[in-house]
């Protein structure tokens, strides 16, 4: 008997407790009034709503509130995200109605769902087992209304059950939004938990984007308290709960699918310090500093200043200001723009400059609002080398010192700077002089994704001081990013010195061919020993093999950084000599593809084929973020390594010098979550080591923490530590060159590591969790010689993990074990024995129907050598036959379960021996075989065999036989007569209280006195009621 069955209920319990904490009315389920839900089908508590809505506008007639209520019931897509987003416009701007004045004339009106300004004007109720009917019968865990809206869904599970996890948890709301999916046209958050762990995470969200909330309140230490009680008090409080639903939501659509996004805590409590920065900044005697932002790679930077941009556009203290987001280079300004646009639910629409005159004429047209983008090339005319879309007269005059032309004087405009460093933005001379010039009044806040160096005083001068920072080593924690792993793969440049002159002038892809032709710069000399074709060979043959053995194990896509374009293209033919089938001429095709600017009328003859407008680069763009996408590697210059986001991205191969900012940025293209993708790669044939070393030292410098990226051999040493625990679990197995054995040999040492692993639950699981953790160390450094060396050992394991998995998997599987990223490796020409072993096969038995058992099957099957073998095909025949039968008979089924589990706990602990479990599984199945034949030797039909069960069980004692099957009959012909042509009468409480009572007199006068005994019997008689009568009308 499990002591802690019963515990989640204790964390349903203390959930509660902790909503009451803040604030929170609490009502049972079943407490809820009938006013407000007179039918299990609706979500809504309507009476609370009509309520809340007559408060929070008081003054609209009554037909425009039944107008606001009408529109949230209109549930009108066939899709619960679509109509999720539909009613998310609605909780946030309103509902519009129209109404007839005293004229007689139709006017527009804004009917409040929520008082934003004023928390305390809302009502909100917290509900548990809040039973609801749709496509079957769920009950939540813990429903949140807010003005009889349910906006929060929780589920929770057991910490005391290792079966019961978070992930389960998830996956059961999966279950939920198939079933009841009205509830969540509805919700803003779902939230899953154990007690101790706790996630949030949107409708729409991944398992991997399910995060949890680590403040209460963005500056306290929760250390030592639950997640659940943090998750609770930090993101329901009522003022931020609100907060979160108006101003940290947004939605975008990717290829029809449309994803629901919510704030993670660093970014709610990091733009809600930035906004209380804005408003000092901006304030009479302010600096017009606002801060410096600083959010590592892949944290979610570019969606925290659309949360900050749709919060300031709203402050009454700004007045409707105006935002100008300036980037440093043109395809990042395209990508945050995109970003943006995106964020059309949260924000108005952006408009992108493509001048200067083009920006002072969009400024000069509005008095008030508007979002602008523009890249800072258009206040860079002092620099050596100037974008064409600066005007050369402006540069002319700007040379001679004349200031630069004043675009806006008004002082409620905003200045987003992306990526504010000093490299970028050249602070001294050029950048800070001239913005200020532009716009003198103005306001500014740095956004940036690595840390401003230490010396570097002029960056934090003209921004101010950090207002947020979250930093790797805390996002790796967190799970918001995966570690990035250095590999060192060097080609020599045959250099006299083999030492890179650090010293050289890193130029761009817009600069190359003048620079080129000027051959003067270290750069240039560089190229050309970097781009020799034996070079660039070798480099090819070592991508295609190292690639091509990371994808036999890992899911996911690369990246190629070369130092020019030229060398791109030369690359890109070597790769496809090797490769062929890799190209295509078409845009929708292909493996490979180089993604980098250019100019047809100007560019050599072979670099055409590569050179693609936007609309294309957003085509491949699309590509590479699809991970079932056939395209798998692109080849860059300097496009995409700044701003992109491919979350199956997990490996980059870097043969361009970089450093500092600009190397920190490019690596953490390969840190974004995906699945379970242990870690990104960066693969250096050129030897950034040093100067990766010493922009981690200025990281480490800058937070005092270290950088969550490691060298390769860190994860060989985990590799060969998870191997030799695997091993270990194969002691007296001989599993060497298991890729090379035949089909019967592989079934044959499946079957006997499969009877050692299968031997308890706590050896399977042990096993399970170490061979997941050997596989992703793994992939991780696959190709290298210490991984090829163990490439069939791995295998072997896999091979019986994947079994495992599938025949008999042990309680509370991960999301991670049903959904990895990590690929099992496949040994060609042995294609029979890579799929997972079905357990019959292995024991030389045909899967029998259990009605049909027939002795010929039991006798083979105790003829087997192979005895833990044995028990898991009777374990698994048994617990089938109980899925498929226990609606019709819970008790004797439940029974059933219960003595498999007793009987294979008894063999797990040593207390019986194989054979005699074998011997109570076998009478176990007879007995199940039998079950129908009991019913007709009795006389009784198989539901009023059912029903003579329960009483036998209830009463045992007392009753004799022929009075058991009499009340049994009885019972039937109630529940058929009370059910009879009522539709959905298993949610209606008042037909299931009427049989309730009608049970409990017939018990009563048959002889049940204990009160105890009585409640359980009806108990089970109405559940047993439900599942056979369910669909009588």
């Amino acid at each position: 008997m499990n002591l802690n069955q019963n515990f989640e209920s204790v964390v349903e319990q203390a959930a509660i407790k902790w909503f009451k904490d803040i604030g929170y009315e609490y009502l049972h389920g079943s407490k809820i009034p009938i006013e407000d839900r007179e039918d299990y089908r609706e979500v809504i508590l309507k009476n609370r709503l009509y309520k809340a809505l007559i408060r929070l506008n008081p003054e609209l007639p009554l037909e425009c509130i039944e107008e606001a209520v009408r529109q949230l019931k209109n549930l009108q897509y066939p899709r619960i995200e679509l109509n999720n987003r539909e009613i998310h416009k609605i909780y946030r701007n309103g509902a519009k109605v129209t109404r007839r004045n005293s004229e007689g004339e139709e006017v527009g009106e804004i009917v409040k769902i929520f008082d934003y300004e004023n928390p305390k004007n809302n009502d909100f109720l917290v509900c548990n087992q809040v039973k609801i009917k749709g496509a079957g019968v769920r009950i939540p865990d813990i429903v949140v209304y807010i003005n009889g809206l349910p906006v929060g869904l929780f589920e929770l599970k057991n910490p005391l059950d290792e079966a019961a996890t978070i992930e389960g948890a998830y996956r059961q709301l999966e279950l939920y939004k198939r079933d009841i999916p009205d509830i969540f046209a509805y919700n803003e958050i779902c939230v899953v938990s154990d007690g101790n762990k706790a996630k949030a995470g949107t409708l729409t969200a991944p398992w991997e984007r399910f995060s949890a909330w680590k403040s209460i309140d963005g500056v306290s230490s929760v250390e030592g308290m639950p997640e659940l009680e943090v998750l609770i008090k930090g993101m329901f409080d009522k003022r931020r709960v609100l907060d979160i639903i108006r101003n940290f939501i947004t939605f975008s659509t990717v290829k029809d699918e449309v994803i629901k996004i919510m704030a993670m805590y660093h970014q709610y409590y990091g733009v809600n310090k930035a906004v209380e920065e804005t408003i000092r900044a901006t304030s009479p005697g302010g600096d017009r500093r606002i801060g410096t932002f600083w959010h590592t790679q892949g944290s979610g930077k570019s969606l925290s200043m659309v949360f900050y941009t749709g919060k300031i556009i709203e402050l009454k203290e700004l007045q409707n200001p105006t935002i100008v987001v300036i980037t440093d280079r043109n395809d990042l300004d395209d990508q945050l723009y995109e970003t943006f646009c995106n964020a059309s639910d949260l924000i108005p629409y952006p408009k992108q400059a493509e001048s200067v005159e083009d920006l002072k004429e969009k400024l000069s047209q509005v008095a008030a609002g508007g979002i602008f983008f523009t890249t800072i090339q258009k206040f860079q005319a002092e620099a050596e080398e100037v974008s064409e879309v600066v005007d050369p007269k402006l540069k002319k005059a700007l040379k001679k010192g004349k200031t630069y032309p004043l675009l806006s004087d008004r002082s409620n405009i905003i200045v987003i700077v992306d990526e504010a460093h000093r490299s970028h933005y050249e602070f001294i001379d050029g950048f800070a002089k001239y913005i200020r010039q532009a716009l003198p009044n103005a306001s500014f806040i740095g956004f940036t994704g690595t840390p401003i160096d230490l010396e570097d005083r002029s960056t934090l001068q003209v921004f101010g001081d950090y207002i947020s920072i979250y930093d790797m080593k805390q996002a790796v924690e967190d799970k918001a990013i995966v570690p990035i792993y250095y590999e060192g793969r060097l080609v020599k440049l045959h250099l006299i010195n083999e030492d890179i002159d650090r010293d050289f002038e890193e130029v761009t892809e817009g600069e190359e061919e003048e620079v080129k032709n000027k051959l003067k710069t270290k750069w240039a000399a560089l190229e050309a020993l970097v781009g020799t074709k034996e070079r660039i060979e070798t480099i090819a043959r070592d991508i295609v093999e190292h690639f091509e053995e990371r994808c036999k194990v890992l899911e996911g896509k690369g990246m190629i950084v070369c130092m020019s374009r030229r060398i791109c293209v030369d690359l890109y033919n070597e790769i496809i000599k090797l490769r062929p089938h890799w190209h295509s001429d078409d845009l929708d095709k292909g493996v490979i593809k180089i993604v980098m600017s250019g100019n047809p009328s100007k560019d050599p003859k072979d670099f055409l084929p590569h050179l693609y407008t936007k609309l294309q680069i957003k085509e491949i763009e699309k590509r590479m973020k699809d991970p079932n996408d056939p395209l798998k590697l692109v080849i860059v210059r300097d496009m995409w390594l700044t701003g992109f986001d491919v979350p199956c991205l997990h490996t980059m191969y870097i043969d361009k010098p970089m450093r500092g900012h600009n190397l920190m940025q490019a690596i953490a293209r390969v840190n974004r979550v995906f699945k379970d993708k242990p870690a990104g790669l960066v693969v250096d044939y050129i030897g950034i080591a040093d100067d990766l070393k010493l922009a981690l030292a200025n990281y480490t410098r800058s937070t005092g923490k270290e950088a969550a990226t490691l060298p390769i051999d860190e994860a060989i040493r985990i590799m060969q530590e998870k191997y030799d625990i695997v091993c270990s679990y194969f002691h007296g197995i001989d599993f060497s060159g298991w890729e090379e054995k035949s089909a019967e040999d592989k079934l044959s040492l499946l079957k006997q590591a499969m009877d050692l692993i299968n031997k308890d639950e706590t050896t399977k699981k042990n096993f399970l969790d170490q061979c997941m953790a050997l596989c992703k160390a793994f992939a991780l450094v696959i190709p290298r010689e210490e991984a090829m060396r163990i490439r069939s050992d791995v295998a072997f394991f896999q091979a019986v993990r994947s079994n495992i998995v599938k025949y008999t998997p042990p309680k509370g599987l991960s999301i991670e074990e049903l959904d990895s990223a990590i690929k099992q490796i496949i040994s060609e020409g042995v294609a029979a024995s890579d799929k997972p072993i079905d357990i019959f096969d292995a024991a030389g038995l045909k899967k029998p129907d259990l009605s049909i058992l027939s002795e010929e099957f039991l006798n083979k099957l105790i003829g087997h050598e192979n005895k833990n073998l044995q028990i898991e095909v009777l374990r698994k025949l048994l617990n089938d036959e109980i899925k498929a039968k226990i609606r019709k008979n819970h008790v004797k089924y439940a029974s059933f379960k219960e003595m498999i589990e007793k009987v294979l706990n008894k063999y797990h602990n040593r207390a019986i021996t194989s054979a005699e479990v074998i011997k109570h599984l076998i009478d176990l199945a007879k007995e199940m075989q039998n079950m129908d034949k009991r019913a007709k030797e009795m006389n009784l039909t198989e539901e009023e065999m059912a029903f003579y069960d329960i009483v036998c069980q209830g009463e045992e004692a007392i009753l004799n036989d022929e009075e058991a099957k009499e009340i049994a009959r009885e019972l039937v012909r109630i529940i058929k007569s009370k059910t009879e042509g009522q539709v959905d009468w298993t949610i209606k409480e008042n037909i299931k209280a009427s049989i309730r009572a009608t049970v409990k007199r017939l018990l009563r006068r048959k002889g049940f006195k204990d009160p105890q005994k009585l409640d359980n019997v009806v108990k089970l008689v109405i559940e047993q009621a439900v599942s056979l009568f369910e669909d009588a009308a």
